[in-house]
């Protein structure tokens, strides 16, 4: 038995007892009022019961118990807690609950509080983007520099190119509302080619192969593609708002440099004041003030990469790139308004991940009613070549070109299988280019089937692969020869 297995068993039970059996208490009292079962309640009470602010309360904490219990199931079953929290949003939506019980779902979630909700969904990707931004930004290479350069190109060049091929001939089957076939072809290069950097980092992490050479290669080369992705999708956007490759690359290139501006005089601000809070021993009151005018940049960085024409979550994506990553004396600032820097960061983009992101799954299961997919000759044939593209091109690819620079097979299959996890990322992706009328329906269920699959198969091929499938990193292959510090953990349970 692992260490701790009784603290988490009495973790569930603390929660079945605190949250869900009052939630589920919470349902059937108010469903029994409404519906006039309860007893001693006549037709004269009928009318009354959960008001608009009453059902919203009611379905964020059905949201986050979901989302929850999700991710703890997904962990007891060795999965990134993410894809329970993805599988939990997708339940709450018409694939499962819309199907099963659609007058349970329909009270839940009536329409009039689906706005505030998708509210609180979008106030969670842009702090998620800024904390992705931050973790490209942290991201450090050591002794890899010529093999790293050409694992990231192959792990965005073949799969871009094979869904691209692939996105041809389903063009007239699969193609959105827009009924762009040039947007459709180039978005599905985009949806094979994405590695999700901060699902990748969580399952490194897991595994305690962060600083091996496989986990620094993965990292780097996921970097890489992401930004390469976004910068498509952005140009995929604009065009089918009319915009000119050059004025796509002006209004971003606007977006960067204001950005860049905009945090160089906050920056200032914020160490000035926090060297004034910590001489006076209020750095807590210093720790709110960054928070408050750090949502208000990002938000305010949003707002302008929209107006300029470039997706919000680009915006977001760049006040993260050019926040300070916490390094002591980096630009010449004192150590404490750095750390403190760090620290509020952390703080809200952890915030966004454990409390607000729930709702974006939320809303993309919403939108999906994997259910309702028709396993067709035409949706089978679709799914079977998109998955084995995606599978192929994303783990043998970079894995050959690990090969062909020095490195053994099973570490080079290895980081193949890392940068195989698409996840959160590639939903993010998938709704908004389901939501631009670029994919329809069906190809949004497949590719989001694609996306969970293989997630889903990076951690059970890295245990099959074995703990000498990671190398330590170059720079540090003396010190953990020696002291076996940041030794691979691959044969261990993940947490």
């Amino acid at each position: 038995m692992r260490v701790g297995s009784g603290f988490g068993k009495k973790r569930v039970a603390v929660v079945a007892v605190m949250v869900v059996v009052p939630l589920a208490v919470i349902v059937w009292a108010a469903t029994a009022v409404v519906t006039g079962e309860a007893p001693g309640r006549g037709a004269a009470g009928a009318g009354h019961g959960l008001d608009k602010a009453g059902h919203f309360f009611l379905a964020v904490a059905v949201i986050l118990v979901a989302a929850y219990l999700g991710g703890l199931l997904a962990d007891r079953l060795g999965q990134p807690r993410v894809i329970g929290e993805i599988c939990a949003g997708l339940a709450l939506g018409p694939t499962v609950l819309g199907r099963f019980a659609p007058d349970a779902g329909h009270w839940l979630f009536p329409a009039n509080t689906l706005p505030m909700l998708d509210g609180l969904a979008q106030v969670g990707l842009i702090f998620f983007m800024f904390g992705v931004g931050r973790e490209l930004t942290g991201m450090r290479l050591r002794g890899t520099g010529p093999q790293a350069l050409l694992v990231s190109q192959a792990s965005l060049l073949l799969p871009f190119a094979a869904g691209t091929a692939a996105a041809v001939p389903l063009v007239h089957g699969f193609v959105g509302r827009t009924a762009d076939p040039m947007a459709f072809v180039l978005f599905v290069g985009c949806a094979l080619s994405v590695t999700a950097f901060p699902v990748l980092a969580r399952i490194l992490t897991d595994l305690g192969i962060t600083r091996t050479r496989q986990g620094q290669l993965s990292l780097f080369a996921a970097a890489v593609g992401d930004g390469a992705v976004w910068l498509v999708l952005t140009g995929i956007l604009a065009g089918l708002h009319g915009s000119s490759p050059a004025g796509v690359l002006w209004n971003g290139l606007i977006a960067a440099v204001i950005t860049v501006v905009f945090l160089g005089p906050l920056r200032i601000g914020l160490a000035r004041w926090a060297r004034s809070r910590a001489a006076a021993g209020a750095e807590g009151e210093g720790d709110a003030t960054t928070m408050v005018l750090l949502a208000v940049g990002i938000a305010a960085t949003s707002t302008l990469t929209t107006v300029v024409g470039v997706h919000q979550l680009i915006g977001a994506l760049l006040v993260g790139l050019a926040w300070p990553v916490g390094n002591d004396g980096a630009m010449g600032v004192p150590p404490t308004p750095l750390r403190q820097w760090g620290s509020v960061a952390d703080q809200l983009s952890g915030t966004a991940k454990t409390v607000l992101l729930p709702f974006f799954f939320f809303g993309f299961g919403l939108s999906i009613d994997l259910g309702s997919l028709r396993f067709d000759r035409a949706s089978v044939l679709a799914l079977g070549t998109l998955l084995v593209l995606a599978v192929v091109t994303k783990v043998f690819g970079p894995a050959l070109s690990a090969v062909l620079t020095g490195m053994r097979v099973r570490p080079a299959l290895s980081l193949g299988w890392l940068l195989n996890s698409r996840g959160l990322t590639e939903l993010v992706i998938l709704q908004i280019g389901y939501q631009a009328g670029i994919i329809d329906q069906r190809l949004l269920s497949i590719l989001t089937i694609v996306a969970l699959v293989t997630t889903m198969m990076t951690r059970p091929m890295l245990r099959l692969l074995g703990p000498d499938a990671v190398e330590p990193a170059p720079a540090r292959r003396a010190a953990d020869g020696a002291s076996g510090h940041d030794a691979p953990e691959l044969s261990s349970a993940p947490r």
